[in-house]
């Protein structure tokens, strides 16, 4: 773990946007326009998707991955120009909300710059450049290997570059198949630059880091990133959580797996907890019951850790719109009881408990319900999430009553027994 990461990290709703589609003009001033409903929301960390040029060779789709990019060193102009994005950022902190950029310092767009200039900096395979992933046939792989120090310098400059413009930090694309050393060389020279930065790791699925070391690729696992980055992603568990929401696996193996994080990792860890984001279906695709999406939704969000949501989330659209066109959201569908849900768990998550609780516990109970719970100061914080349907009574070990939450509904307990009318209760006992 990055030894200056700060705890009060697990306290951050991240929300994630991507420029095109979050408004009908598609660029930063959409954005802008629609801060202080953000704010109002109770994010306090943006995530903006890639905003630099896309390539054009080897296109997907007629507009392409915002991760196949081609000029790290400029904004895509469809988006409007470093003016407009200045404004973006001066907004956003005036409502003391931070920005991180997305970095995509895996791969470029076939046609890039960096591909123009230093063609040897790059993967080769059968004699040109390519890339690790076949179905990532829109981007040609970086080869640190061969790049050496004259490409880490580049790319660490650029980091700096952008800091200095006035993002707070920098979320890392397919972090894990970039090397660690990098990584905290890059963390060491932005901090001398601008400290405070915040670094997430997207690191990937176990199974993904495994294939790649079978085939002599390197892939860091989330303990190596952790001694560069503040907050991972939490795919090394994501899988367990899919498998229960397509009836795949059990509820049961999902917690199991959330335990074990709690002693894989160091005791400062953060991890960035979501149903869904740019590269996953909805939660509202995923749960079609309004209470059990309810439940979920305020897990996530009572979890160990920051919670984020992907925009649009809170119009309870089922549909995940696709990197390759323009599809904006439907913000006409914006559902207020859906995003009151939000508001009053970012609020909630700033408690004590969230930031300074030396002991999080998961219950492995064999209901369809998860049973969670703080302890700091003697009290203790519970969740009670009814996140398998309507009808589970999962045991809980306080006194037999009723009990009123923090949010949510009442809870009644008798003979250990915990009974919720709706989706979810968090109260203190």
């Amino acid at each position: 773990m990055a030894k200056d990461t700060s705890k009060g990290l697990r306290s951050s709703f991240i929300y994630q946007i991507f420029v095109r589609d979050y408004s009908k003009s598609g660029d930063f001033k959409g954005v802008t326009r629609d801060l202080g409903r953000i704010k109002g929301l109770g994010a306090d960390i943006i995530h903006l998707l890639p905003i630099h040029p896309i390539g054009k060779v080897n296109r997907k789709g007629s507009m392409g991955s915002p991760y196949a990019i081609k000029d790290y060193t400029r904004v895509d102009p469809a988006y409007g120009g470093e003016e407009d994005l200045a404004e973006l950022l001066d907004k956003a902190h005036s409502l003391g909300i931070k920005v991180l950029m997305d970095v995509v310092y895996n791969h470029t767009s076939p046609d890039s710059e960096l591909a123009r200039l230093h063609p040897e900096w790059f993967y080769i395979k059968d004699g040109k450049p390519c890339n690790k992933v076949g179905d990532w046939w829109d981007v040609i792989d970086l080869d640190y290997s061969k790049g050496g120090k004259p490409l880490e310098e580049y790319l660490i400059g650029n980091l700096v570059k952008w800091a200095l413009f006035g993002f707070d930090g920098f979320r890392c694309d397919v972090a894990s198949l970039v090397p660690v050393d990098f990584w905290t060389k890059a963390r060491k020279r932005v901090a001398e630059a601008k400290p405070g930065c915040i670094w997430l790791a997207e690191s990937v699925h176990g199974d993904f880091v495994v294939l790649n070391r079978r085939h002599g690729y390197e892939a860091a696992s989330d303990s190596q990133l952790f001694e560069a980055f503040d907050i991972c992603y939490d795919y090394d568990i994501h899988g367990r959580f899919h498998d229960y929401a397509l009836g795949k696996g059990s509820l049961r193996q999902y917690l199991q797996a959330l335990r074990s994080q709690e002693y894989i990792y160091p005791e400062n860890y953060v991890k960035v907890r979501f149903l869904g984001n740019h590269d996953q279906e909805r939660p509202a695709a995923l749960f079609k019951d309004r209470q059990v999406l309810e439940a979920w939704t305020a897990f996530s969000f009572f979890n160990k850790g920051a919670a984020l949501v992907y925009m649009g989330d809170e119009t309870l659209t089922d549909h995940r719109p696709s990197l390759f066109e323009k599809e904006d959201i439907d913000w006409g569908k914006l559902d207020v009881g859906f995003s009151d849900l939000i508001r009053n768990l970012a609020s909630l998550k700033k408690l004590d408990y969230f930031i300074k609780s030396p002991y999080f516990e998961v219950d492995e109970n064999e209901e369809e319900a998860i049973v969670a719970f703080y302890e700091l100061g003697g009290k203790r914080l519970y969740g009670i999430f009814k996140v398998g349907g309507h009808d589970a009574s999962p045991g809980i070990a306080i006194p037999d009553g009723t009990y009123r939450p923090l949010l949510g509904c009442d809870v009644k307990v008798a003979n250990g027994k915990a009974m919720l009318e709706k989706s979810f209760a968090i109260l203190e006992a």
